[in-house]
């Protein structure tokens, strides 16, 4: 994705808001949300957001309750993953529903308003399985949208 690319894409996607829809969420769950946002490469989306997952340390939780939304808006493509512990209390069915929902908004051009919903939603599944304990919960992944800077060389 060039220059131009990114800064457009900044001024499409609400990044404070995104967070706030991260913290909110957050507040009913000891589960653990991030955003990434790729620039274009070559190869296969779901390999590259599995690297992506591994990168930002989504299997650091305690509970292992991470939830990665990875796009890649130059290939208008995203991949949704939970780690072990949240996917096992939900199975693939939350994630594919999740997904449809965003396609949905991205569409008609909502991309922060399909991120946030995504993000709402998988915040209730995680309020469900991992509630919030306010004498144990301590955020232990930074809440920040992640924009890779690094330059993607090809995947296979």
């Amino acid at each position: 994705m060039s220059f131009m690319h990114r800064r457009k894409l900044l001024k499409i996607i609400d990044t404070e808001k995104i967070k706030d829809a991260i913290r909110e969420a957050e507040q009913k769950t000891s589960g653990e949300i991030r955003v990434s946002i790729a620039p274009f490469f070559y190869g296969k989306v779901r390999r590259v957001a599995e690297k992506a997952f591994l990168r930002l340390r989504m299997t650091n939780t305690r509970q292992r309750n991470g939830i990665l939304f990875f796009i890649v808006p130059a290939r208008r493509r995203f991949v949704v993953l939970g780690d072990e512990g949240i996917h096992a209390k939900v199975g693939q069915e939350v994630w594919e529903k999740i997904v449809k929902a965003m396609s949905e908004k991205f569409r008609k051009g909502k991309f922060t308003e399909g991120i946030i919903q995504g993000i709402k939603e998988v915040g209730e599944h995680l309020a469900a399985h991992f509630p919030y304990d306010p004498l144990t919960d301590v955020n232990e992944l930074p809440d920040d949208v992640d924009f890779d800077r690094k330059k993607k060389k090809q995947d296979n």
